[in-house]
């Protein structure tokens, strides 16, 4: 196998990014799965150590006309908190590059659990209320804890799927967690597809 320059690395990085993040803008049931916090996706070179080596979409994904609209460029460097987040699930499994967060509630997350089941992926979870007083509110502290207490909810695997509860002035989030970000981006378009019909149909009875 070619070993691919870091240029060519990056290259295939913020390509892979910009196609997964056309696709989460060309689907409008996104729209309803983005945050308060909005979404990012994240992609990691093979050998990232820092957040400067993880691509991810400056200003992050919003809602523009209720579809869902890239704030500004792909580019490195421009994740801090879900970078961390992929960069110490690696310590657990290398393979991990990439993450997605999206949008939580009791509805999406029955809808969620559901699905999982039937695709027979692993959901993990971070109880926000047991996150110690000293590291609340300093995020480079609270990241490894957090992926300490998403290994422990799973017995020890890096999961599928994660969800963080309610924190102190913290949205409760999901992430979707995996090696790449065209696989993440169609798995959560299959979620919001199947959520947004959910909604229709309780809409119409």
């Amino acid at each position: 196998m070619v070993k691919l320059t870091r240029k060519a690395q990056q290259r295939f990085v913020l390509q892979r990014l910009k196609q997964a993040v056309k696709q989460l803008e060309s689907c409008p049931e996104f729209a309803l799965l983005i945050p308060e916090v909005r979404t990012n996706i994240v992609f990691a070179l093979p050998d990232a150590q820092t957040p400067e080596e993880v691509a991810g979409v400056d200003g992050r994904i919003t809602v523009v006309r209720n579809m869902p609209k890239a704030a500004g460029p792909i580019r490195f460097g421009a994740s801090d908190h879900l970078a961390r987040l992929v960069l110490e699930l690696r310590r657990f499994d290398p393979a991990i590059r990439s993450a997605l967060n999206f949008r939580w509630n009791e509805q999406i997350y029955s809808f969620v659990r559901k699905l999982a089941g039937q695709k027979k992926k692993s959901i993990g979870s971070i109880d926000r209320s047991k996150e110690p007083a000293e590291i609340i509110g300093r995020d480079k502290m609270s990241v490894p804890w957090k992926v300490k207490e998403l290994i422990s909810s799973t017995g020890g695997k890096v999961p599928n799927i994660a969800y963080e509860t309610r924190g102190w002035g913290k949205e409760p989030l999901f992430l979707l967690i995996g090696k790449d970000p065209l696989s993440l981006a169609k798995q959560v378009i299959e979620i919001a597809r199947g959520y947004g019909r959910r909604i229709k149909r309780q809409a119409n009875r």
